[in-house]
């Protein structure tokens, strides 16, 4: 209790004085599809992922910091999965700019350019029965090349489907793909008026984030949207 407190405390008072999230207070959404394959290969002991389909998404890409756009920033890609697993079932997926390493794939990795390289969840997810890290892979665009010097993503959604691979592994194996994911309109919104996600709140019975931090991140969230709105439920 005393974990969430804390985080509950410093969360509400950074959102407050931002009139935003206090984490990613600046960011675009966007409306999207995603795309669960039909499978060839093993199966995820995961009914939503064991069967093919396509979903309405809703998307928020941030910066972690707010820092001056030319600046390198934690980069967020926050997904939200409509009617996963059944009508009213929303999922909630969070993906942070990262390595994609057995150990990078675990830290936030500061990054000028939205499209450069992965985003991860940092902390495991609980597939099915192991604790995988789930991952966003940017599918360049043809005849585009890492490095090149890009828009910002809202500008490149702007001009095209933007699409993610998303993926899974454990230590030890290869990132497998589960799911495509592709950005395809922008909706400017004031930051007072975003979506709220959470991964813990939103999130299915054999695909959710593990206990670890729980407390912490569980309190961050509410006391940024106490901070934010008066109120410390999801909206």
């Amino acid at each position: 209790m005393i974990v969430w407190r804390a985080a509950h405390r410093g969360a509400e008072r950074l959102a407050r004085w931002r009139s935003a999230p206090a984490l990613h207070p600046h960011g675009v959404l966007c409306s999207g599809t995603l795309t669960v394959a039909d499978r060839t290969d093993a199966g995820w002991d995961v009914p939503w992922l064991d069967r093919p389909g396509s979903y309405r998404v809703t998307a928020r890409w941030s910066r972690a910091l707010g820092l001056p756009r030319r600046l390198p920033d934690g980069l967020g890609l926050a997904v939200r999965v409509e009617d996963a697993d059944g009508h009213g079932n929303a999922l909630d997926l969070l993906f942070t700019s990262s390595g994609s390493g057995r150990f990078g794939r675990h830290l936030p990795l500061l990054r000028p350019d939205a499209l450069a390289g992965p985003y991860s969840s940092l902390l495991s997810y609980r597939v099915g029965d192991r604790e995988r890290v789930l991952a966003a892979f940017p599918v360049l665009a043809p005849g585009a090349r890492r490095g090149d010097a890009r828009p910002t993503l809202w500008q490149e959604v702007a001009r095209r489907p933007v699409r993610f691979d998303l993926r899974a592994a454990a230590t030890n194996e290869p990132w497998r793909t589960f799911a495509s994911l592709s950005l395809e309109a922008v909706h400017p919104a004031p930051p007072s008026s975003t979506v709220s996600f959470d991964p813990y709140a939103h999130s299915l019975p054999s695909l959710h984030p593990t206990e670890r931090l729980r407390r912490l991140r569980d309190g961050a969230y509410a006391g940024s949207r106490h901070g934010r709105t008066g109120d410390d439920h999801d909206e």
